[in-house]
């Protein structure tokens, strides 16, 4: 008889963990989950969910005004802060009970309390000990605090899903996809926005094409991008706040929100009680079958230096659990041609290799572009552009690359990222017939290689 509580025990019921633990317990594993906080995770909670709906909501001022290029007359439109924020509440609880039943229904116990290490079977949750013979580590990350003077002073991610109400003026310290996107809300909601950035433009690792083309198109709708930019420190007058940068501008706003990067949430785990190794920012070492450095201890997802995105934790937590109680050791994870998307405004998609990366992997490549006004903007009048641009091998014909900036690329770029998944050729792209008139049937009409 086993002296273990639990065969597989789970410290994190965000997507890659309650997956991993649903998983392990439809094979027969007797299965645990401990979260001391939200049910979901940060996606759910605080995160990608929350974000897309905001989003969402920041997207209806500019389309009250296309509306009238196409007839549609009506008092102006206002705006409650309150009202999304409550019904965003709404749903999110929602989710996060769903979650519970989840795990519930799985058969897996749930333990509404934060887990720490006493050795590398114990472990302490809430007032209980749990011994366990396989143990996941799987608690995601957290915004990294500024630490300048007066830091204090900034909100980051997780607290703007819960402000009391919207601001007039945001400083935006970051100019990565959080920060980008955050852009998009403020700014769409009615505030006014700018947006400081450290390096010489937006969105660092994505390819450079998208990235001017995205700083173009938001500084065309007015928020402010000062580039090679940073916080030198914040001050705060009776709540409202004089923010000194590096560039020694002054610049009064209602709020600073610091988007500065995410850090693993390592801390208050007990790690020193185990010894399992981490990188000097404090990511867990895995190899390639998620385990640390003490064997029967493993992790997924934001914890480790993975991609961090829910549908990679996702993959991660089910194969996991696969190799581990449904003799599958074999199962992986494809890391190449992972679809993702930035929800700015316009949004961006992008599969495969930005043109940067297949250089320097020595790859000889040929690029398409196309740059145009969507059909939509004809009548609105709206001064936005669509971007898309093919990355391909010229010695194999493959599509090697995908980037699109304009209205509904996510939910293209997922279809194309099935097809560079498949190995699609440039050759494959031009006998495609298009859907007409889409935007996405262009990326099967471009027949030009660009001359730059």
């Amino acid at each position: 008889m086993s002296n273990y509580d639990f065969d597989y025990f789970v410290i994190g019921a965000g997507s890659g963990g309650v997956r991993s633990a649903r998983i392990a317990s439809g094979h027969g594993a007797k299965v645990g989950i401990a979260e001391g906080r939200h049910f979901g995770g940060t996606c759910v909670n605080i995160g990608c969910v929350p974000k897309k709906l905001l989003a969402y909501a920041s997207d209806y001022g500019p389309a009250f005004e296309d509306a009238k290029g196409f007839g549609w007359t009506s008092e102006k439109p206002t705006f409650d802060w309150a009202t999304l924020i409550a019904n965003k509440d709404k749903e999110i609880n929602r989710l996060n009970g769903i979650y519970q039943t989840m795990l519930r229904n799985a058969g897996v116990s749930v333990f509404e309390d934060y887990a720490k290490f006493i050795d590398a079977h114990t472990l302490q949750v809430g007032d209980k000990t749990i011994i366990a013979d396989k143990i996941l580590i799987a608690v995601g990350g957290q915004p990294r605090a500024p630490k300048y003077e007066g830091g204090e002073n900034a909100i980051v991610s997780d607290d703007a899903f819960y402000l009391d109400k919207l601001p007039e003026h945001v400083v935006i310290q970051g100019g990565g996809y959080i920060g980008v996107e955050f852009a998009h809300i403020f700014h769409g909601l009615g505030a006014k926005v700018t947006l400081l950035h450290r390096g010489d433009q937006i969105l660092r690792g994505f390819d450079s094409d998208i990235r001017h083309f995205l700083a173009s198109e938001m500084e065309k709708q007015g928020i402010n991008i000062k580039l090679e930019t940073d916080i030198d420190k914040i001050a705060n007058n009776n709540g409202k706040f004089t923010v000194f940068s590096t560039k020694n501008d002054e610049i009064s706003c209602n709020l600073v929100f610091s988007a500065i990067g995410r850090v693993p949430n390592t801390h208050n785990l007990g790690l020193e009680n185990v010894k399992i190794d981490q990188k000097d920012n404090h990511e867990i070492i895995v190899n390639g079958h998620y385990q640390t450095s003490i064997d029967n201890i493993f992790a997924v997802g934001d914890v480790t230096d993975s991609l961090d995105l829910t549908p990679v934790a996702l993959a991660e937590g089910h194969v996991l659990a696969d190799r581990l109680f449904n003799k599958q050791p074999d199962r992986q994870v494809g890391y190449d041609n992972i679809p993702t998307a930035v929800f700015s405004s316009p949004p961006i998609g992008t599969v495969g290799l930005a043109e940067h990366e297949a250089i320097d992997k020595g790859i000889e490549i040929e690029i398409y572009k196309s740059t145009f006004k969507p059909i939509r903007h004809t009548l609105s009048g709206r001064d936005e552009k669509t971007f898309m641009k093919l990355i391909v091998d010229k010695k194999t014909d493959k599509v090697i690359g995908v980037h699109m900036c304009g209205a509904d690329s996510p939910e293209i770029l997922q279809g194309i990222g099935i097809a560079l998944k498949a190995g699609a050729t440039k050759f494959d792209f031009d006998r495609t017939i298009g859907i007409h008139p889409t935007a996405a049937e262009e990326f099967v009409t471009m027949r030009t290689p660009s001359s730059d």
